[in-house]
């Protein structure tokens, strides 16, 4: 237990080591500059790296920004914890966070807003009471069914299926799981049948061995369902590992980087993901306008998003983007060297 804690320490402080947030922060105020931290679920992921794009995007536009880019090595509450600890000593002007999970967190984003940082969530969102606003990429009911229809059309509409998740916390999974399992409830899926719901963490190898996991115990298992970028890569190396495509399909979200080659393996038919770049643009600019005291920046308001448009915010705080954007055969090539 103690090793574990150490290990944890260490690789949080490397994460900020890595992001640059130990640095003094005496010039920066000096400068002038809005700080904008983004604080992701951990370092080493794809989907982030490119909202990290989105958000450098955003900041290149509105010229007064800086974008500080950190989380933890392994995706964990704790490790976002002590990254916000230091962000508040530095007096940032903003965190925008994609919550390892959604309630522990509140603490710490209650203490960020009392010190007068102000504190979004986008992605993975945090609890109301612990931000400002939460920026979803997309509605969870379309992205719930969306899902499950290109499962059942991989499928033929009738067969065994299972869920690869990221973390048991992550908000946005159990959201997204809920609503496959209420599609699932209608008619036209009546021969689709959920045996089981797995969970990788987020971490390439643990998601490799729950899927690999999934394959071996359920020999008539038809489609993997991964709501996770992570996931939905480590799934599909799995069914070409264990010499299943085209017994077993895969699909959920994705980039298209990523799942290129899966799709050409066979592995994967179709999958589904928002453009992340465009993510991190938006929640860079609604973050700017909060910090600035747009009038229009708040629970039943609106913020702008630059190209993206301006995004309403429902009574709690929540907005939306656009709905997920299927990529196949036809197109992955093409997107896959964007994001």
């Amino acid at each position: 237990m103690k090793l574990n804690k150490l290990l944890s320490a260490l690789s949080t402080a490397a994460a900020l080591l890595a992001a640059g947030t130990l640095a003094g922060c005496g010039k920066h105020e000096a400068d002038g500059k809005v700080r904008i931290a983004m604080v992701v679920k951990n370092l080493g992921n794809g989907f982030f790296d490119a909202a990290h794009r989105g958000a450098d995007e955003a900041a290149a536009e509105l010229k007064n920004v800086e974008i500080i880019y950190t989380g933890p090595t392994t995706p964990s509450a704790e490790g976002q914890i002590e990254i916000i600890n230091s962000l508040i000593g530095q007096k940032v002007n903003a965190i925008v966070i994609s919550a390892n999970d959604p309630n522990a967190l509140v603490p710490i984003a209650k203490k960020a807003m009392q010190r007068g940082i102000k504190v979004l969530s986008f992605d993975s969102g945090l609890a109301p009471e612990g931000r400002l606003m939460q920026l979803n990429p997309s509605n969870a009911e379309l992205i719930g069914e969306k899902q499950i229809q290109m499962a059942a059309a991989a499928v033929g509409g009738a067969g065994e299926i299972a869920i690869l998740s990221a973390s048991a916390q992550a908000t946005n999974q159990n959201i997204w799981i809920g609503v496959m399992k209420k599609v699932l409830e209608k008619p036209e899926y009546a021969k689709l049948k959920l045996v089981a719901t797995a969970y990788g963490d987020d971490q390439s190898d643990k998601s490799y061995r729950e899927a690999v996991g999934l394959l071996r115990s359920y020999p008539n298992l038809k489609a993997i369902i991964s709501p996770s970028t992570v996931g939905i890569n480590a799934a599909s190396k799995a069914v070409v590992d264990e010499h299943l495509v085209g017994k077993v399909y895969v699909t959920g979200l994705g980039l298209p980087s990523e799942m290129a080659g899966h799709v050409k393996s066979g592995a994967v038919r179709e999958f589904a993901i928002w453009n992340p770049i465009d993510l991190g643009y938006a929640i860079t600019y609604a973050a700017y306008d909060f910090v600035k005291g747009d009038p229009s920046a708040k629970p039943g308001g609106s913020v702008s998003a630059g190209r993206m448009g301006t995004i309403a915010l429902d009574a709690s705080g929540d907005g939306a983007m656009a709905p997920p954007f299927v990529y196949d055969k036809s197109n992955v090539e093409q997107f896959s060297k964007i994001f």
